[in-house]
């Protein structure tokens, strides 16, 4: 974001100085039309308390870098924006359009905030307010605008309309006229949503409520709470319950009994309809799906490209874009994005295309779009265990020819072209094993293999899958294959994956790895199977795997990655010191020529080395001699085993008799 503010990108030299802050007398800032109506001035000091704001600057209501005053309560303010604004309030931003004086400035105890347009004076000290569980009304969208989700929408409409206008039909089949539906999909795909749009198509009121809020209450305020939406609600109405799984886990807490029996009846109260959403369906008390409770569910799809380029569409339907915006091209690089992502994404579009005019008339372009793709990731992707590709293509790879081939076509290719597979009826591969000596550049092909394809990566070493606590562990590869389906296409890594699954019945472990292997077999070709999903594993020593992996449907392709030859080191050694002033008396091929033994990561250390080498002779040190790398390889010494690549050059072989 500071980038963003500054105009500048990555790699830019900037000059740094100290500037003096002063409290503001006011600041006035805009922000979008939910985030102005809904939240509360004393919310936004909060929000915005301990942040240095200048003109122009666009600023996160994120309240993580807070110096808050004493007596602040920091997680309420969390809620209020959670409550206002929903649960994308961590993406909302706010422009910081004038204040006074110019310059840098915080807020200060006399400081006066003011919505562009509308004066809100800000009390210095807020007074504590109840935090209230129902959520803000939020307009509804048009059914024909719930891109990708027209059957779901049918089949509910479908359900309200006989629950609230034709009950006597039911009645006349024998069957009661409750409906409880549970509605499931990724986070951000639009679930409430499309509760929302269709009670708005059959005339019925909708009282929502966050079930993470209620959750987070003392049990008697929360069943209170409940009742009380339960009790405000009218004849046609609908009680949307969201992340319903926060309040009724798989392993519930003492109040899930009363919250059970409030829900059962409120679904027996006549003209009242229950829909409950959830983004871990498995994680919910399975006694929520009794049949006279939420017997029904709906699930929404992750969108594909031709959905994301309809609902980028109906999102930059009403902002001014050139002519030249190509959809489709920004829907191929938005793999997992959702409708609550593309938002972010179309918002942070604006802020760039804000940000390079002034003045005048003011367009999105192509550029912007895609520019904004550099700083929004998908909701699924928001952990630490996603790869960044850094740029990173198979073009950047030199040499080995043969695996960037073996790893488009079994990687690439399933992802890129499934109609050709189908055309040919045959199934795609779904996994590929690489092995090879450590250090020989696997897991950078991952990465230059993410950036050709485009695909979103999950990356987890297998040591951090492993848990002492029973059943732990294969949840932990359940939850990583569900993710890895919501964001796909997707490339699941597991490096070293040799310690996720090793040989059954060798381990003195309790059953853990053996364990852990048939969970990772069953999500491989289970019965739900993989779409879209591809997996790749990385060890160097392949012969402690389970064979079972390596069979047809799962890791199915070997693919050995050979230590470097002559060749491969100079073109490693090139793009090593592609930035680096190198003097007229270095031969990186003849060196390359001589560096028998090195890895591909023992030739970058080399480079690496030579340039310190450099500096300390001198820190103005202008170029990087021979002399400096004779020096370094004193320091770097190759670091492959002759005997470990015997064994894999063996192993190679053997996979090919």
């Amino acid at each position: 974001m500071t980038l963003s503010n500054l105009g500048i990108v990555e790699g830019s030299e900037i000059a740094v100085a100290p500037v003096e802050v002063s409290a503001a007398r006011s600041i006035v800032v805009s922000g979008s039309r939910l985030a102005s109506a809904s939240v509360h001035p004393d919310t936004l000091r909060l929000a915005l308390t301990g942040k240095v704001l200048t003109t122009g600057d666009a600023v996160s209501l994120l309240p993580q870098d807070l110096a808050p005053p004493p007596g602040s309560d920091v997680s309420q303010a969390r809620r209020q924006l959670s409550l206002a604004i929903g649960t994308t309030w961590t993406n909302e931003l706010i422009t910081v359009t004038a204040t006074q004086p110019p310059g840098p400035v915080t807020i200060g105890p006399s400081s006066v905030l003011t919505w562009r347009g509308m004066e809100v004076v800000v009390e210095p000290e807020p007074e504590p307010v109840e935090v209230p569980v129902e959520l803000p009304e939020v307009p509804p969208v048009p059914i024909a605008d719930l891109v990708g989700q027209q059957d779901q929408a049918k089949l509910l409409t479908e359900w309200l309309d006989l629950t609230f206008h034709r009950p006597e039909l039911l009645a006349q089949l024998g069957a009661s006229a409750q409906l409880g539906v549970l509605i499931s999909g990724p986070e951000g795909v639009g679930k409430a949503t499309l509760v929302r749009a269709v009670a708005q198509s059959v005339g019925a009121t909708v009282v929502e409520l966050s079930a993470p809020s209620i959750a987070a209450l003392e049990a008697n305020a929360a069943a209170k709470q409940l009742s009380a939406a339960i009790a405000k609600a009218t004849k046609h109405s609908i009680l949307l319950i969201s992340d319903i799984d926060a309040l009724l886990p798989t392993t519930p807490p003492p109040v899930a009994t009363i919250v059970l029996d409030t829900l059962r009846a409120a679904v027996r109260t006549e003209g009242l309809a229950l829909a409950v959403t959830s983004a871990h369906p498995e994680a919910i008390d399975p006694r929520l799906r009794a049949p006279e409770l939420v017997d029904r569910s709906l699930s929404l799809p992750l969108p594909d490209s031709k959905v994301r380029v309809e609902l980028l569409r109906v999102l930059l339907r009403e902002v001014p874009v050139e002519s030249d915006v190509d959809l489709g091209a920004v829907a191929d690089r938005t793999p997992g994005f959702v409708a609550a992502d593309l938002a972010a994404l179309r918002r942070e579009a604006a802020l760039r295309a804000a940000m390079r005019h002034s003045e005048g008339v003011l367009q999105v372009s192509q550029q912007d779009l895609l520019g904004a793709l550099e700083t929004v990731r998908p909701i699924s992707m928001s952990t630490s265990d996603t790869l960044q590709t850094g740029g990173l293509t198979l073009d950047d790879v030199g040499d080995m020819k043969d695996v960037k081939q073996a790893l488009t076509e079994a990687v690439l290719w399933p992802l890129q072209y499934p109609d050709s597979f189908a055309r040919l009826g045959v199934q795609p591969p779904r996994g590929v094993l690489m092995y090879g000596p450590p250090g020989c550049g696997k897991t950078f092909l991952v990465r230059a293999l993410a950036g050709s394809g485009r695909l979103n990566v999950l990356s987890v070493k297998g040591a951090e899958l492993m848990d002492k606590f029973v059943g732990e562990s294969e949840r932990a590869v359940r939850e990583l294959f569900r993710r890895a389906a919501e964001a796909s296409p997707t490339m699941v890594f597991l490096d070293e994956v040799d310690a996720l699954a090793p040989r059954r019945g060798q381990s003195s472990d309790s059953g853990v790895a053996d364990r852990v292997v048939a969970a990772l077999l069953t999500e491989l070709d289970g019965v739900e199977p993989l779409r879209d999903v591809i997996v790749v594993g990385a060890t160097n020593r392949p012969e402690l795997l389970d064979p079972a992996l390596l069979r047809p449907g799962r890791l199915e392709r070997v693919i050995y990655v050979p230590p470097p030859d002559a060749d491969a080191r100079a073109e490693i050694l090139r793009s090593s010191s592609r930035n680096m002033p190198l003097a007229a008396d270095v031969d990186l091929a003849a060196l390359a020529a001589e560096l028998d033994g090195y890895s591909a990561a023992d030739c970058a250390g080399l480079i690496r080395e030579a340039a310190l080498t450099a500096m300390r002779e001198s820190l103005s040190a202008a170029e990087v001699t021979a002399a400096h790398l004779a020096k370094a390889r004193t320091a770097v010494r190759p670091s492959l085993d002759p005997a470990q690549l015997a064994a894999l050059a063996a192993y190679a072989n053997s996979r090919t008799l």
